[in-house]
Protein backbone atom coordinates (compact mmCIF):
# COMPACT_ATOMS: atom_id res chain seq x y z
CA UNK A 1 0.00 0.00 0.00
CA UNK A 2 1.29 3.68 -1.15
CA UNK A 3 2.40 5.33 2.25
CA UNK A 4 0.27 8.71 2.26
CA UNK A 5 1.10 12.06 4.28
CA UNK A 6 -1.92 13.27 6.43
CA UNK A 7 -4.44 15.62 4.21
CA UNK A 8 -3.73 18.88 5.79
CA UNK A 9 -0.32 17.53 5.18
CA UNK A 10 -0.68 17.45 1.48
CA UNK A 11 -2.77 20.50 1.63
CA UNK A 12 0.11 22.66 3.11
CA UNK A 13 2.65 21.40 0.91
CA UNK A 14 0.95 24.04 -2.11
CA UNK A 15 2.54 26.77 0.05
CA UNK A 16 6.43 26.22 -0.91
CA UNK A 17 8.01 26.20 2.13
CA UNK A 18 11.33 27.74 1.27
CA UNK A 19 9.15 30.41 -0.21
CA UNK A 20 7.29 31.23 3.19
CA UNK A 21 10.57 31.38 4.51
CA UNK A 22 11.97 33.89 2.40
CA UNK A 23 8.95 35.70 2.93
CA UNK A 24 8.67 35.48 7.01
CA UNK A 25 12.49 37.03 6.90
CA UNK A 26 11.24 39.66 4.80
CA UNK A 27 8.80 40.74 7.29
CA UNK A 28 9.53 39.87 10.84
CA UNK A 29 10.99 42.39 13.51
CA UNK A 30 11.77 42.72 16.99
CA UNK A 31 13.51 39.40 18.65
CA UNK A 32 14.02 35.80 17.19
CA UNK A 33 12.01 32.99 17.97
CA UNK A 34 13.02 30.13 20.36
CA UNK A 35 10.66 27.15 19.67
CA UNK A 36 7.78 29.08 17.83
CA UNK A 37 7.62 30.61 14.05
CA UNK A 38 5.38 32.43 11.42
CA UNK A 39 5.29 28.85 10.17
CA UNK A 40 3.45 27.68 13.22
CA UNK A 41 1.26 30.34 12.97
CA UNK A 42 0.41 29.75 9.64
CA UNK A 43 -0.30 25.73 10.26
CA UNK A 44 -2.40 26.82 13.26
CA UNK A 45 -4.25 29.44 11.82
CA UNK A 46 -4.68 27.03 8.51
CA UNK A 47 -5.82 24.42 10.25
CA UNK A 48 -8.40 26.65 12.17
CA UNK A 49 -9.84 28.08 8.98
CA UNK A 50 -10.32 24.60 7.30
CA UNK A 51 -11.88 23.00 10.50
CA UNK A 52 -13.98 25.85 11.62
CA UNK A 53 -12.62 26.30 14.96
CA UNK A 54 -13.57 30.09 16.34
CA UNK A 55 -11.74 30.45 20.11
CA UNK A 56 -8.19 30.56 21.07
CA UNK A 57 -8.77 27.96 23.21
CA UNK A 58 -10.59 25.85 20.71
CA UNK A 59 -7.68 26.37 18.11
CA UNK A 60 -4.93 25.25 21.16
CA UNK A 61 -6.94 21.99 22.20
CA UNK A 62 -7.61 20.65 18.98
CA UNK A 63 -4.12 21.36 17.24
CA UNK A 64 -2.70 20.04 21.19
CA UNK A 65 -4.45 16.52 20.20
CA UNK A 66 -2.42 16.39 17.24
CA UNK A 67 0.67 16.81 18.60
CA UNK A 68 2.43 13.72 17.48
CA UNK A 69 1.84 14.71 13.92
CA UNK A 70 2.94 18.50 14.08
CA UNK A 71 6.51 17.49 13.62
CA UNK A 72 5.52 15.92 10.02
CA UNK A 73 4.23 19.05 9.21
CA UNK A 74 7.47 21.57 10.54
CA UNK A 75 5.36 22.89 13.30
CA UNK A 76 5.83 23.38 16.76
CA UNK A 77 3.32 23.47 19.45
CA UNK A 78 1.72 27.08 20.23
CA UNK A 79 0.05 27.99 23.35
CA UNK A 80 -2.36 30.08 23.90
CA UNK A 81 -0.16 32.83 24.94
CA UNK A 82 2.55 32.36 22.14
CA UNK A 83 -0.41 32.16 19.35
CA UNK A 84 -2.01 35.21 20.48
CA UNK A 85 1.76 37.29 21.19
CA UNK A 86 2.57 36.42 17.34
CA UNK A 87 -1.10 37.41 16.05
CA UNK A 88 -0.59 40.42 18.23
CA UNK A 89 2.62 41.68 17.36
CA UNK A 90 4.16 39.95 14.37
CA UNK A 91 3.14 42.12 10.86
CA UNK A 92 -0.28 40.49 9.13
CA UNK A 93 2.53 42.11 5.73
CA UNK A 94 3.73 38.36 5.35
CA UNK A 95 0.13 36.97 4.72
CA UNK A 96 -0.66 39.61 2.50
CA UNK A 97 2.44 38.69 0.82
CA UNK A 98 1.82 35.26 0.93
CA UNK A 99 -1.51 35.83 -0.53
CA UNK A 100 0.06 37.68 -3.43
CA UNK A 101 1.85 34.46 -4.89
CA UNK A 102 -0.72 31.93 -4.05
CA UNK A 103 -3.22 34.25 -6.10
CA UNK A 104 -0.33 34.68 -9.11
CA UNK A 105 -0.44 30.17 -8.88
CA UNK A 106 -4.07 30.12 -9.00
CA UNK A 107 -4.43 32.49 -12.30
CA UNK A 108 -2.15 29.86 -13.94
CA UNK A 109 -4.27 27.11 -13.58
CA UNK A 110 -7.82 29.35 -13.55
CA UNK A 111 -10.31 28.16 -16.06
CA UNK A 112 -11.77 31.09 -18.28
CA UNK A 113 -14.94 32.94 -17.83
CA UNK A 114 -18.29 31.95 -19.38
CA UNK A 115 -18.77 35.00 -21.83
CA UNK A 116 -17.45 34.72 -25.53
CA UNK A 117 -15.52 37.94 -25.27
CA UNK A 118 -12.19 37.17 -24.33
CA UNK A 119 -11.54 40.52 -22.35
CA UNK A 120 -10.67 40.30 -18.37
CA UNK A 121 -13.93 40.06 -16.52
CA UNK A 122 -14.55 41.64 -13.11
CA UNK A 123 -16.99 42.62 -10.70
CA UNK A 124 -15.65 44.92 -8.14
CA UNK A 125 -17.66 45.33 -4.55
CA UNK A 126 -17.15 45.91 -0.78
CA UNK A 127 -18.44 44.12 2.51
CA UNK A 128 -18.13 45.39 6.20
CA UNK A 129 -17.15 43.49 8.63
CA UNK A 130 -19.51 44.38 11.94
CA UNK A 131 -16.61 44.85 15.10
CA UNK A 132 -17.70 45.77 18.51
CA UNK A 133 -16.57 49.11 19.26
CA UNK A 134 -16.00 48.27 22.77
CA UNK A 135 -13.45 45.80 21.97
CA UNK A 136 -11.92 46.53 18.75
CA UNK A 137 -11.61 50.88 19.78
CA UNK A 138 -9.42 51.49 17.01
CA UNK A 139 -12.48 50.24 14.28
CA UNK A 140 -14.48 53.09 14.35
CA UNK A 141 -16.99 53.35 11.98
CA UNK A 142 -20.05 55.13 13.20
CA UNK A 143 -20.47 56.92 16.42
CA UNK A 144 -21.88 53.61 18.37
CA UNK A 145 -20.68 51.04 16.07
CA UNK A 146 -17.06 49.68 14.36
CA UNK A 147 -16.31 47.95 11.25
CA UNK A 148 -13.65 47.29 8.71
CA UNK A 149 -14.27 46.92 4.89
CA UNK A 150 -13.20 44.57 2.85
CA UNK A 151 -12.63 45.42 -1.28
CA UNK A 152 -12.35 42.65 -3.24
CA UNK A 153 -11.94 43.18 -7.16
CA UNK A 154 -13.19 39.70 -8.41
CA UNK A 155 -11.79 38.31 -11.57
CA UNK A 156 -14.83 36.06 -13.51
CA UNK A 157 -12.00 33.58 -14.30
CA UNK A 158 -12.38 30.98 -11.62
CA UNK A 159 -13.58 33.71 -9.83
CA UNK A 160 -10.41 34.64 -8.01
CA UNK A 161 -10.06 37.60 -5.85
CA UNK A 162 -7.51 39.58 -7.63
CA UNK A 163 -7.69 42.73 -6.15
CA UNK A 164 -7.90 43.20 -2.55
CA UNK A 165 -7.90 45.54 0.23
CA UNK A 166 -8.82 46.11 3.74
CA UNK A 167 -9.67 49.71 5.18
CA UNK A 168 -11.41 51.33 7.59
CA UNK A 169 -15.25 50.99 7.53
CA UNK A 170 -15.59 55.08 6.55
CA UNK A 171 -13.62 54.61 3.57
CA UNK A 172 -16.06 54.99 0.34
CA UNK A 173 -16.03 52.21 -2.15
CA UNK A 174 -15.09 54.50 -5.07
CA UNK A 175 -11.95 55.54 -3.24
CA UNK A 176 -10.40 52.29 -3.67
CA UNK A 177 -12.04 52.17 -6.98
CA UNK A 178 -9.77 54.81 -8.49
CA UNK A 179 -6.40 53.43 -7.26
CA UNK A 180 -6.88 49.47 -8.75
CA UNK A 181 -5.26 49.22 -11.87
CA UNK A 182 -7.01 47.25 -13.84
CA UNK A 183 -5.60 45.41 -17.06
CA UNK A 184 -6.45 47.62 -20.19
CA UNK A 185 -9.14 45.55 -22.09
CA UNK A 186 -10.85 44.35 -18.94
CA UNK A 187 -14.53 44.57 -18.28
CA UNK A 188 -15.27 46.09 -14.95
CA UNK A 189 -18.91 45.25 -13.75
CA UNK A 190 -19.60 47.98 -10.49
CA UNK A 191 -22.94 49.20 -8.79
CA UNK A 192 -23.84 52.60 -7.87
CA UNK A 193 -21.93 53.05 -4.81
CA UNK A 194 -19.04 53.39 -7.37
CA UNK A 195 -20.49 56.61 -9.18
CA UNK A 196 -17.85 58.82 -9.97
CA UNK A 197 -18.26 60.48 -13.82
CA UNK A 198 -14.66 61.70 -13.27
CA UNK A 199 -13.68 58.40 -12.82
CA UNK A 200 -15.76 56.74 -15.95
CA UNK A 201 -13.67 59.60 -17.58
CA UNK A 202 -10.21 57.90 -16.22
CA UNK A 203 -11.12 54.80 -17.16
CA UNK A 204 -12.29 54.95 -20.45
CA UNK A 205 -8.89 57.04 -21.32
CA UNK A 206 -7.13 54.19 -19.97
CA UNK A 207 -8.85 51.52 -22.33
CA UNK A 208 -11.27 49.84 -19.55
CA UNK A 209 -14.41 48.81 -19.90
CA UNK A 210 -16.82 49.84 -16.94
CA UNK A 211 -20.63 48.77 -16.77
CA UNK A 212 -22.93 50.01 -14.15
CA UNK A 213 -26.44 51.43 -13.41
CA UNK A 214 -27.25 55.17 -14.22
CA UNK A 215 -28.34 57.26 -11.43
CA UNK A 216 -31.92 58.12 -11.73
CA UNK A 217 -31.09 62.32 -11.49
CA UNK A 218 -28.49 62.02 -14.43
CA UNK A 219 -29.24 64.64 -16.64
CA UNK A 220 -28.46 63.86 -19.88
CA UNK A 221 -29.30 64.29 -24.00
CA UNK A 222 -30.09 61.32 -26.49
CA UNK A 223 -27.47 61.58 -29.60
CA UNK A 224 -28.81 58.55 -31.37
CA UNK A 225 -30.79 55.37 -30.79
CA UNK A 226 -30.45 51.80 -31.97
CA UNK A 227 -32.53 48.92 -32.52
CA UNK A 228 -33.06 46.47 -30.06
CA UNK A 229 -34.66 43.25 -29.75
CA UNK A 230 -37.91 43.32 -27.27
CA UNK A 231 -37.86 39.31 -27.00
CA UNK A 232 -34.30 40.08 -24.94
CA UNK A 233 -35.78 41.93 -22.38
CA UNK A 234 -33.63 45.28 -24.02
CA UNK A 235 -36.39 48.51 -24.04
CA UNK A 236 -33.19 50.74 -26.06
CA UNK A 237 -30.24 51.06 -27.02
CA UNK A 238 -29.25 54.92 -27.00
CA UNK A 239 -25.45 56.62 -27.48
CA UNK A 240 -25.60 59.85 -24.83
CA UNK A 241 -23.75 62.52 -23.69
CA UNK A 242 -24.49 64.59 -20.10
CA UNK A 243 -26.00 67.96 -19.84
CA UNK A 244 -25.05 68.95 -16.08
CA UNK A 245 -22.94 71.55 -15.70
CA UNK A 246 -20.44 69.77 -13.62
CA UNK A 247 -20.95 66.31 -14.98
CA UNK A 248 -20.21 67.36 -18.32
CA UNK A 249 -16.58 68.70 -17.19
CA UNK A 250 -15.63 66.10 -15.02
CA UNK A 251 -17.16 63.12 -17.75
CA UNK A 252 -17.22 64.89 -21.67
CA UNK A 253 -17.35 61.80 -23.64
CA UNK A 254 -20.13 60.13 -25.13
CA UNK A 255 -21.47 56.82 -22.99
CA UNK A 256 -23.68 54.11 -24.09
CA UNK A 257 -27.32 53.54 -22.13
CA UNK A 258 -28.94 50.27 -22.42
CA UNK A 259 -32.67 49.99 -21.04
CA UNK A 260 -33.35 46.33 -20.04
CA UNK A 261 -36.76 44.75 -17.66
CA UNK A 262 -36.13 41.33 -15.92
CA UNK A 263 -38.54 38.80 -17.31
CA UNK A 264 -38.53 37.03 -13.99
CA UNK A 265 -38.77 39.86 -12.00
CA UNK A 266 -40.31 42.54 -14.13
CA UNK A 267 -38.02 45.34 -12.94
CA UNK A 268 -36.43 47.59 -15.17
CA UNK A 269 -32.87 48.55 -15.30
CA UNK A 270 -30.83 50.89 -16.89
CA UNK A 271 -27.22 50.30 -17.71
CA UNK A 272 -24.15 52.77 -18.42
CA UNK A 273 -21.14 51.49 -19.69
CA UNK A 274 -18.45 53.05 -22.98
CA UNK A 275 -18.47 49.72 -24.87
CA UNK A 276 -20.17 50.23 -28.07
CA UNK A 277 -19.13 47.09 -29.59
CA UNK A 278 -20.90 44.13 -27.24
CA UNK A 279 -24.57 43.06 -27.80
CA UNK A 280 -27.20 45.11 -25.55
CA UNK A 281 -28.15 41.88 -23.98
CA UNK A 282 -24.36 40.81 -23.31
CA UNK A 283 -24.10 44.12 -21.26
CA UNK A 284 -27.05 43.10 -19.46
CA UNK A 285 -25.81 40.13 -18.40
CA UNK A 286 -22.33 41.39 -17.27
CA UNK A 287 -24.05 43.66 -14.96
CA UNK A 288 -26.13 40.24 -13.23
CA UNK A 289 -22.88 38.17 -13.52
CA UNK A 290 -21.50 41.11 -10.82
CA UNK A 291 -23.57 39.36 -8.46
CA UNK A 292 -20.43 36.40 -8.60
CA UNK A 293 -18.61 39.23 -5.88
CA UNK A 294 -21.95 39.33 -3.70
CA UNK A 295 -21.35 35.18 -3.79
CA UNK A 296 -17.93 35.57 -2.87
CA UNK A 297 -18.35 37.96 0.50
CA UNK A 298 -21.34 35.22 1.57
CA UNK A 299 -19.42 32.77 0.92
CA UNK A 300 -16.26 32.96 2.89
CA UNK A 301 -18.20 34.60 5.87
CA UNK A 302 -20.36 31.40 6.20
CA UNK A 303 -17.56 29.11 5.38
CA UNK A 304 -14.65 30.92 6.91
CA UNK A 305 -13.47 32.64 10.06
CA UNK A 306 -13.68 36.36 9.40
CA UNK A 307 -16.62 37.56 11.53
CA UNK A 308 -15.19 36.25 14.78
CA UNK A 309 -11.70 37.18 15.65
CA UNK A 310 -9.30 35.81 18.60
CA UNK A 311 -7.31 38.86 18.78
CA UNK A 312 -8.56 42.65 19.33
CA UNK A 313 -5.83 44.45 18.08
CA UNK A 314 -5.79 45.65 14.51
CA UNK A 315 -2.69 43.47 13.42
CA UNK A 316 -4.61 40.21 15.18
CA UNK A 317 -7.73 40.78 12.87
CA UNK A 318 -5.64 41.75 9.76
CA UNK A 319 -3.65 38.39 10.38
CA UNK A 320 -7.12 36.39 10.79
CA UNK A 321 -8.41 37.93 7.39
CA UNK A 322 -5.31 37.37 5.28
CA UNK A 323 -4.47 34.13 5.95
CA UNK A 324 -8.50 33.04 5.47
CA UNK A 325 -8.15 34.85 2.35
CA UNK A 326 -4.59 32.40 1.52
CA UNK A 327 -7.13 29.34 2.71
CA UNK A 328 -9.73 30.38 -0.09
CA UNK A 329 -7.05 30.62 -2.57
CA UNK A 330 -5.60 27.47 -1.31
CA UNK A 331 -8.91 25.80 -1.92
CA UNK A 332 -9.60 27.22 -5.15
CA UNK A 333 -6.10 25.85 -6.24
CA UNK A 334 -6.86 22.34 -5.32
CA UNK A 335 -10.10 23.17 -7.55
CA UNK A 336 -8.98 23.55 -10.55
CA UNK A 337 -6.04 20.84 -10.06
CA UNK A 338 -8.69 18.35 -9.19
CA UNK A 339 -10.67 19.49 -12.37
CA UNK A 340 -13.57 18.12 -10.58
CA UNK A 341 -17.37 19.11 -10.69
CA UNK A 342 -17.13 19.84 -7.11
CA UNK A 343 -18.28 22.91 -5.08
CA UNK A 344 -15.82 25.08 -2.95
CA UNK A 345 -17.89 24.19 -0.35
CA UNK A 346 -17.92 20.62 -1.39
CA UNK A 347 -14.16 20.46 -1.29
CA UNK A 348 -13.99 22.42 2.42
CA UNK A 349 -16.89 19.36 3.94
CA UNK A 350 -14.67 17.12 2.27
CA UNK A 351 -11.30 18.17 4.02
CA UNK A 352 -12.81 19.37 7.17
CA UNK A 353 -13.87 15.64 7.88
CA UNK A 354 -10.57 14.70 7.03
CA UNK A 355 -7.85 16.46 7.77
CA UNK A 356 -5.68 14.18 9.74
CA UNK A 357 -6.57 10.86 7.63
CA UNK A 358 -3.35 9.26 5.72
CA UNK A 359 -5.03 8.97 2.38
CA UNK A 360 -4.06 10.80 -1.24
CA UNK A 361 -5.94 14.21 -1.16
CA UNK A 362 -7.01 13.48 -4.71
CA UNK A 363 -8.58 10.11 -4.43
CA UNK A 364 -10.86 11.29 -1.21
CA UNK A 365 -11.73 14.33 -3.60
CA UNK A 366 -12.98 11.89 -6.41
CA UNK A 367 -14.70 9.64 -3.86
CA UNK A 368 -12.42 6.37 -4.00
CA UNK A 369 -12.98 3.92 -1.90
CA UNK A 370 -10.70 3.16 1.52
CA UNK A 371 -8.27 0.28 1.51
CA UNK A 372 -9.45 -2.22 3.77
CA UNK A 373 -6.25 -2.49 5.05
CA UNK A 374 -5.78 1.22 5.90
CA UNK A 375 -5.72 2.10 8.89
CA UNK A 376 -8.19 4.57 9.76
CA UNK A 377 -7.57 7.42 12.25
CA UNK A 378 -9.73 8.76 15.14
CA UNK A 379 -11.26 12.27 13.88
CA UNK A 380 -13.45 12.54 17.40
CA UNK A 381 -10.57 15.01 18.38
CA UNK A 382 -11.65 17.65 16.29
CA UNK A 383 -15.41 16.79 15.58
Amino acid sequence: MAHCNTILSQILKFVPRHEFEVLANRHHYGRSFRTASRWSQFVTMAMAQLAGRSSLRDIVDNISSQTHRLYHLGSAKLSRSNLSRINEDKPYALYEALFARLLSRCQGKAPGHDFRFKNPLYSLDASTIDLCLSVFPWAGFRTTKGGIKLHVGLNHAGYLPEFVTVTEGKTHDVTIGRTLDFPKGSMVAIDRGYNDYGWYNQLTGKGIFFVTRLKSNARTRVVCRRPVLADNGLTSDQTIEFTGIQTAKKCPIKLRRIGYRDPETGKHYVFLTNNFKLAAKTIADIYKARWQVELFFRWIKQNLKIKSFIGTSKNAVMTQIWIALCVYLILAYIKFQSKLNKSMQQILRLLQLNLFEKRDLMALLRGDPVCSNQPAINQMALL
